[in-house]
């Protein structure tokens, strides 16, 4: 028999403290209670199940969370944003596979953070391209201090992170950049009339454009995975180890020290793997 899935909320009146002593009354659960959860929630939809193994890795969420205290963003919102990334990582949780969901579910809680860091940090996407996301969520700890960085420094970013140079500093200098309100001061003589709030446009989808995206992204999620599925082993691991992965994915010499091939054999792998793929996904449209 199943239940409501109801997680305890961490509202804006509530203290962390609070909070985290709330959770803390869940318990830890064993690898066999774990497993034996998440067999119940895959093969019988048992909610009270996948509340279980929700509710045993709060402390979790609060845990990474508190690693992304610097943006400015409120801790409980980056708590829930990491909830809701935790509650998709139970759905998709395969027991089989041996993995704990400890290990799996990071992956899937950091990400729902990322996005939710990205989308509202000082109201702008500053980080749009893999690199670049890579780039804002290592470039504040690669610092060596709070001063302008100095060439060198800027050239060992770009090497770590497979980045430009021009880029590291265009991102040090969106870091560093100063808020503007999107509302008129009470106490400025100006025009209001002359505010950003005045002439901000409504770029939201209507509802119906919203659904029409909606459709759009499920056919392109079901055209890439089946052709996903459709490459070699080598080729379908490739393509998902650079383009797949939320944490930035892996260089080509990276993948070449795997694989024990040239660099250049990697990119090649890539490129027709790639070119298979797009006449796939064209084909089912």
């Amino acid at each position: 028999m199943t239940t409501a899935l109801t997680l305890p909320v961490l509202n804006a009146t509530d203290s962390l403290e609070q909070y985290t002593r709330a959770i803390k009354a869940y318990p830890i659960l064993s690898a066999e209670e774990e497993f034996s959860l998440a067999v119940k929630f895959n093969k019988e939809n048992d909610l009270e199940a996948a509340r279980k193994l929700v509710l045993s890795h709060l402390r979790l969420v609060t845990s990474i969370a508190r690693g992304y205290t610097g943006y400015g963003l409120p801790q409980a919102d980056l708590i829930q944003e990491g909830n809701i990334g935790l509650m998709k990582a139970v759905r998709r949780y395969d027991p089989e596979r041996g993995v704990r969901l400890v290990s799996f579910a990071m992956h899937w809680i950091k990400a729902e953070i990322h996005e939710y860091i990205v989308k509202n940090w000082r109201l702008v996407k500053i980080a749009t391209t893999k690199a670049q996301r890579k780039l804002f969520f290592n470039l504040r700890s690669m610092k060596s201090g709070i001063n302008t960085m100095q060439p060198n420094e800027i050239a060992h970013i770009a090497r770590e992170l497979n980045v430009k140079p021009e880029e590291v500093m265009e991102m040090e200098s969106r870091l560093n950049g100063h808020e503007i309100s999107l509302e008129a001061n009470i106490d400025d003589d100006s025009d209001e009339h002359y505010s950003p709030i005045a002439y901000l446009q409504d770029e939201s989808l209507t509802p119906v454009e919203a659904l029409e995206a909606k459709q759009f992204e499920t056919a392109e999620a079901t055209g890439l995975a089946h052709a996903l599925q459709n490459l070699d082993e080598r080729s379908r691991r490739v393509v998902e180890a650079r383009w797949l992965q939320e944490d930035g994915g892996k260089t080509l010499h990276e993948l070449a020290d795997e694989f024990g091939v040239s660099a250049e054999r990697i990119r090649q792998i890539e490129q027709k793997a790639m070119q298979k793929m797009k006449s796939l996904m064209q084909a089912s449209r």
